[in-house]
């Protein structure tokens, strides 16, 4: 017992060993990451990679696009665990914005949506045995905490900011439509993505062992369907529904 305390680090390093997510253990775990030299260094180099690749994207139909970043978002928070997680998603986005600044004055909230997408991969994958439907499923979570709820809220706070009379809407068909349209392929990229560098990640200790091989099936795509239409419910009863009511 003193052994496994003293070096926590050493803790869930099989798949079969499923630390509770809201325990003591699990985070102290996770913060424990911040002491590995080799966990610094491979995060220093996916922060890097994150930022130069923040606008890079693969074109997939008009005003859809595929961005890389968050592959290599999941992949970092599948590694390094909820701590280390939300510290780099902190520092990504604040050199993106230095090094690549868009349109529009620099409002500092918007970090929180990165650190959020971060979060979520962390507590999705982190020491977990991956599957394609954890993997999805943690996709579908980002999509909806970040896209759908968080970001349009700091919109809003961002066009009080600047003062300019400007509203957000919480929820437009528009933006909807297009993330829910993407959010199928990108699930599915990112079960290809994972499971390809899985065998090597497992490896090189840095996943736990006793991953098994990544596939997709008819399963998988129902379970795709599914969120999808779930998802189009809710901003649906949003939009045609909840909201003529307020009106």
């Amino acid at each position: 017992m003193q052994n496994t305390q003293a070096h926590p680090e050493k803790q869930w390093l099989d798949v079969n060993e499923k630390p509770p997510i809201f325990s003591a253990e699990y985070w102290k775990c996770a913060a424990h990451q911040l002491r590995d030299v080799r966990i610094l260094c491979i995060a220093a180099i996916l922060i890097a990679l994150r930022v130069a690749l923040k606008s890079a994207y693969i074109p997939v139909g008009e005003n859809l696009n595929i961005y890389f970043g968050f592959f290599v978002n999941a992949l970092g928070a599948m590694i390094f665990g909820p701590v280390v997680a939300i510290i780099g998603a902190s520092i990504s986005d604040t050199l993106g914005a230095l090094l690549f600044p868009s349109n529009g004055a620099y409002f500092f909230p918007f970090i929180f949506v990165e650190i959020a997408g971060s979060l979520t991969f962390a507590l999705f994958l982190w020491r977990r045995k991956l599957s394609t439907v954890r993997i999805i499923l943690s996709r579908f979570a980002v999509v909806f905490i970040c896209n759908f709820v968080l970001n349009p809220i700091i919109m809003n706070w961002y066009y009080a900011w600047l003062n300019n009379g400007k509203t957000y809407k919480f929820i437009t068909l528009p933006r909807v439509v297009k993330n829910l349209a993407l959010f199928p392929a990108e699930a599915f990229l990112l079960v290809l993505f994972l499971g390809a560098l899985t065998p090597a990640l497992t490896r090189m200790k840095l996943i736990p062992s006793g991953q098994d091989k990544l596939s997709f099936n008819k399963k998988h795509i129902i379970l795709l369907a599914v969120l999808f239409v779930a998802a189009a419910v809710f901003v649906l009863t949003y939009y045609f529904v909840w909201l003529p009511s307020r009106g």
